[in-house]
């Protein structure tokens, strides 16, 4: 994990990006992540809430860079208006009306992603003390989905200490946040995404098992189709994506029981990326993966969006809201490359 990281924030520090954090003024694990990344120069950090009010919890948690992070109170600057009328805008065909754009804009959550889609800040991390959909729901409305893509899903990256397994330990699972019962055109988007996310975040060349609890058609069942459709369905959408399924999770990262199992996959027995089936498996496994089996679970990254915004696991450590500012800021990056 430690040179995945360590080449994470080098990119950062090359072009630093604005990052924003809607709980800076609630949590002391989101301030004192704040505090390291302006402290080592991974990123510009934007705290929602009130400057006093930071300071004093900056002051008791003896956090000496804060002074150095923008500090955005909605109450009291002027271009909360500018934030307020953009809301509308945005939503006034939904039926949102100004009034109702008032009191959102309000919310740290749709104010940090308003901040991006109006340019001034570049990617967003929060959700340490509220749950997913508290991140999700602005950033569906405000952010939306990347073009041509359907599906907004969330991976996790698991530094594992079995270095037999993906590369030198590291598996990416999803979905893990956010769709509960993915179609298979959808289970076959994000598989894309996926590897897209593995790429860009961890260099990673991606190969891919879409998880079942067949492999190949050792059983008969609905639930088996889905996965294999959903293979075909991904490799359709890129056809040189590396990618095999259905596939039992040890048929996917056991060489012997790959090769015993699907012996004519070049995928099985060395896949780095797992898809589970829904969102109840893959969610359920990276818990125990990383309670059992001592993992360092980071995420969900969540991939999709038109900007980078990221959800917290509410278990986080400040460490591990560090190294999520790290990857916001390379999603950011990229998706500027991209655009140009």
């Amino acid at each position: 994990m430690e040179a995945t990281i360590k080449r994470i924030y080098a990119e950062a520090k090359k072009n630093l990006q604005r990052i924003v954090l809607p709980e800076g003024a609630e949590d002391d694990r989101v301030i004192s992540a704040a505090n390291t990344a302006i402290a080592e120069g991974i990123a510009e950090i934007i705290l929602i809430g009130k400057a006093a009010e930071i300071q004093k919890k900056a002051d008791a948690l003896n956090l000496s860079h804060i002074s150095k992070a923008t500090i955005f109170d909605p109450a009291t600057d002027p271009k909360q208006q500018e934030y307020v009328e953009l809301l509308y805008n945005l939503r006034k065909s939904k039926g949102m009306t100004y009034e109702n754009a008032a009191t959102l804009a309000m919310n740290p959550f749709y104010l940090a992603c308003l901040m991006i889609k109006n340019g001034d800040a570049d990617g967003e991390v929060g959700g340490a003390i509220y749950p997913t959909s508290s991140v999700l729901r602005p950033a569906f409305q405000i952010i939306k989905a990347k073009s041509g893509v359907t599906t907004v899903s969330g991976a996790m990256f698991m530094f594992t200490k079995k270095k037999k397994y993906g590369r030198n330990g590291l598996l990416i699972f999803a979905d893990c946040a956010v769709n509960p019962m993915p179609t298979t055109k959808e289970l076959a988007e994000i598989a894309v995404c996926t590897a897209e996310s593995a790429k860009t975040i961890a260099k990673l060349d991606p190969k891919i098992a879409m998880l079942s609890f067949s492999s190949k058609g050792s059983a008969q069942h609905e639930l088996v189709d889905r996965m294999a459709e959903a293979t075909r369905l991904a490799k359709e959408m890129a056809p040189d994506l590396q990618i095999d399924g259905e596939l039992q999770s040890d048929a996917a990262i056991v060489p012997a029981i790959g090769l015993s199992k699907a012996p004519d996959s070049e995928i099985a027995g060395h896949a780095n990326i797992l898809i589970f089936p829904d969102l109840q498996a893959g969610n359920i496994c990276y818990k125990l993966v990383q309670r059992l089996g001592d993992a360092e679970a980071i995420g969900p990254v969540l991939q999709g969006l038109s900007k980078p915004v990221n959800d917290l696991s509410r278990g986080c450590t400040a460490s591990d809201v560090v190294k999520m500012i790290g990857i916001t800021a390379i999603q950011a990056i990229e998706g500027k490359k991209q655009a140009i």
